[in-house]
């Protein structure tokens, strides 16, 4: 329980940093209080569910089956947890430093870190179907 909730926190800070980078935009809708408090809370939920996901692997080793190589599911967070990383260690850079960044690169960081959180939501709810659904996920 004390991982989960320290990568729930792992995630909103994450989510906070972009959030602070995208104010720096002057658009009035990425310095409200709802935005930031979206990314937050978006971030945390990415981490808490998409990180540390239920492994249909062992399951699969105990019956004898052969592994698959790649497993959508990992895939989905490792890539996810990566962008979403990549996104908030970028924004805390020009937090920082303070370059002169276009709005461009503001969208763009803002994208990675949303397709990010996206892939690792996904990824934790495909998992958990997997889990309550044993008979598919061997499929």
């Amino acid at each position: 329980m004390i991982e989960r909730i320290g990568l729930a926190m792992a995630g909103a800070s994450c989510g906070l940093f972009v959030a602070t980078h995208m104010s720096g935009a002057r658009i009035e809708l990425f310095g409200s209080l709802g935005m930031v408090l979206g990314m937050v809370i978006l971030g945390a939920l990415g981490f808490y569910v998409g990180i540390d996901i239920p492994r249909v692997f062992r399951r699969r080793a105990q019956s004898g089956d052969d592994l698959p190589k790649t497993d959508i599911v990992e895939l989905l967070s490792a890539a996810g947890t990566f962008l979403a990383a990549l996104a908030a260690f970028v924004s805390v850079y020009t937090i920082v430093t303070d370059p002169a960044i276009g709005l461009g690169w503001t969208l763009t960081i803002a994208g990675w870190w949303l397709l990010g959180v996206t892939m690792q939501i996904a990824a934790g709810i495909i998992a958990r179907w997997r889990n309550g659904h044993p008979a598919q996920a061997e499929a």
